[in-house]
């Protein structure tokens, strides 16, 4: 009996998401869970909150996992290895990336509380929010609707996500075929103001180019040699690596950037050099811009409406 409720209350509440979905044409809205699944965002914040509480770390790689699955944001990134889907996990640019069991969390809770309503690919966007605001970066309103994928492209995550052996004119064109500006690639960068890096990802910036403080160059090499060590972590931001702040920018104009890709916004092009000293100069400004950079790269490639599904396990599709 007590199994028949429950199947029956998953069924009203999906059929209500379905009609509002309906209702607003696919649209994304903040209230979009409003009546379907009102504690849903407070939820998913809890959800992050006890994530980084147990580990601070986490909440940068709560902002890469949106990252790396938002250009084309419909949680395609979370889907396992099956016989008819080649999962990006194991993608070139995602080895790395963390969070999936946090996510998986903060699902299972909202499948006790709303069976078959929120969609994986919002619960990576308000986590990557939730986990800025908690490290001192700023708020925003998170437009929510978004439907999840029924496979995953691995080929297109390895042309897509750009390597951190980028240098500028490849980051920007990177970001412009996502439609996402110059501003907005070096706003979006300044996530990198958490969380840390690997050895095999800045080996090739402290060992082979000319840009970078010589003595920040020395103090890496000690712990990142030549060869070996590849997993080795090094913090992105040298100074405040759990708090969300515009330090990053700073550490850019003493050379001290951790990856190439981040020494390339301040290495001689105008245009970027004057955006990251607005940065230094007024961090409103970095917030402001990271936001509007934020919403716009979580509108990339969405599903909504009748498009994908609403997955159950954000590991496998329904």
């Amino acid at each position: 009996m007590a199994s028949n409720k429950i199947l029956c209350l998953s069924l009203l509440l999906a059929a209500a998401a379905a009609t509002l979905a309906a209702a607003t044409g696919g649209k994304l809205s903040p209230a979009y869970y409003s009546t379907t699944c009102p504690k849903a965002l407070a939820i998913v914040q809890a959800g992050v909150v006890a994530a980084i509480q147990k580990e601070t770390r986490i909440g940068a790689s709560l902002l890469r996992l949106h990252f790396h699955d938002c250009f084309g944001c419909e949680a395609s990134i979370l889907l396992d290895e099956t016989a008819s889907i080649a999962t990006e996990k194991t993608a070139v640019p995602n080895q790395s990336v963390r969070g999936y069991d946090v996510i998986d969390d903060i699902k299972a809770e909202l499948e006790e509380a709303c069976p078959g309503v929120v969609s994986c690919a919002d619960i990576l966007t308000l986590a990557a929010r939730d986990s800025v605001v908690y490290l001192g970066g700023p708020s925003w309103e998170v437009d929510l609707g978004r439907k999840d994928s029924l496979t995953a492209g691995r080929a297109a995550v390895n042309t897509s996500i750009p390597p951190p052996t980028f240098n500028l004119t490849a980051l920007a064109a990177s970001f412009s075929s996502q439609g996402l500006s110059f501003r907005d690639l070096i706003s979006l960068s300044g996530g990198h103001t958490i969380g840390v890096a690997r050895c095999v990802s800045f080996r090739g910036h402290i060992y082979n180019d000319s840009d970078i403080d010589p003595s920040f160059a020395e103090s890496l090499q000690q712990i990142c040699p030549r060869s070996g060590s590849d997993g080795v972590l090094a913090p992105l931001d040298l100074k405040t690596p759990t708090h969300f702040d515009n330090c990053y920018y700073r550490n850019l104009l003493r050379k001290q950037g951790l990856l190439h890709s981040d020494q390339e916004l301040f290495s001689g092009n105008s245009e970027a050099n004057s955006i990251v000293r607005t940065y230094v100069n007024q961090p409103s400004v970095f917030f402001k811009d990271f936001v509007q950079g934020m919403i716009k790269m979580g509108n990339i490639k969405l599903l909504t409406g009748s498009q994908g599904e609403v997955r159950t396990d954000c590991r496998k599709v329904n």
